[in-house]
């Protein structure tokens, strides 16, 4: 691996115009902030971070149908610690709220722990967020397998996942789409596979590259993409081969596929796309908590003043917002992008210091 001295020279001396390339990972994003990747950059290239976020791209009307929910009488919500604190369509209401108002929410770090927590409270409901990409999904299906088999009957997943290939055709679609390349995001593709990205050349002439987290191993995915952008070669590269295969992880794609199946889902920033979510299978439609608690989703976003939904799509910086910092802080946040450890405008405040 060549020094980050080495490759920013590198980076510098390609014949490259101006560029936007768009990371698809909240842990690039946190990475890139966190090592001041961007101050380091030559003026001409541009990163921004795109829908990689699963917290960020939950649209509230869907927060808002879990806020309700939680207050059932028999309910503990179970999930992961950054969707505690993000808003639904009314600034400050929130499961942190909801708790403080006698709801049952429980912090697990995986969703076994929520299998556990259903099997050691028989005499509550335990809904389990199952929120992320192909990285997560795994897990939460294998989470629903478990309780079948040990027949935990009062387990259910309310179901938040999302694929990432129709998020970025949809994002691709739009009007004003400006951007030359992507960071391809490595966790997903330890499951998915490089060839999961495929798409991005073969159908956009679009470069991609797969990169890890290692600010060294960022900047090595900068310039394979800027090197094929001087080049007019697109393509798909791997620059994470230790931890990312060409085909993924088979069995955690087996995984999913025993579990799991497409269906339309609602981005915030980006609307509803088409197979883009992953819901439960008929067959196991008793581990379903939207059917068990005939849970309804408004079908339209409601206004709001948080412009999350501009900042994952590439269109705003979070500094651009004019919230950032003053009605909008990790302490008192409008919105998910300030509130998941994954989010821009939380990345963008930690690290304030830098451009």
């Amino acid at each position: 691996m060549p020094s980050a001295e080495k490759l920013l020279r590198a980076i510098e001396a390609l014949p490259v115009g101006r560029v936007n390339l768009m990371e698809v990972c909240g842990t690039h994003t946190m990475a890139i902030a966190r090592s001041g990747l961007k101050s380091l950059l030559p003026e001409n290239v541009q990163l921004l971070s795109g829908p990689g976020c699963p917290v960020c791209v939950t649209p509230p009307q869907v927060i808002d149908a879990i806020l309700d929910l939680s207050m059932e009488r028999e309910v503990t919500i179970a999930t992961y610690g950054d969707m505690v604190r993000v808003p639904g369509s009314t600034p400050g209401d929130s499961l942190q709220r909801r708790r403080a108002l006698g709801a049952r929410v429980e912090v697990v770090y995986s969703p076994i722990d929520a299998v556990e927590l259903a099997k050691n409270s028989p005499d509550r409901q335990i809904v389990f967020l199952g929120a992320g990409f192909e990285t997560t999904a795994p897990g939460t299906a294998a989470a629903v397998l478990t309780a079948a088999e040990e027949k935990v009957r009062n387990f259910t997943v309310f179901s938040l996942l999302k694929t990432v290939e129709p998020a970025l055709r949809a994002l691709i679609a739009m009007e004003d789409f400006n951007v030359q390349g992507f960071l391809c995001p490595g966790h997903v593709a330890t499951i998915i596979g490089a060839e999961g990205f495929r798409f991005l050349p073969e159908d956009y002439g679009l470069p991609a590259v797969v990169g890890g987290f290692e600010p060294e191993e960022i900047l090595l995915a900068v310039y394979w993409l800027l090197k094929q952008l001087a080049e007019g070669r697109p393509r798909l590269e791997n620059a994470y081969p230790r931890a990312v295969s060409r085909e993924g992880n088979r069995l955690a794609r087996a995984v999913m596929d025993r579990c799991l199946e497409p269906r339309s889902d609602t981005w915030r920033g980006l609307g509803e796309i088409e197979a883009s979510g992953l819901g439960l299978r008929e067959e196991w439609k008793a581990f379903d908590a939207q059917r068990r608690f005939a849970v309804s989703v408004k079908p339209e976003e409601p206004p709001s003043a948080c412009r999350c939904g501009q900042v994952i799509t590439g269109r705003l910086s979070p500094r651009d917002c004019g919230l950032f910092g003053k009605a909008c802080t990790p302490e008192d946040p409008m919105g998910p992008c300030m509130v998941s450890s994954e989010g821009a405008c939380a990345a963008a405040y930690k690290y304030a210091a830098l451009p």
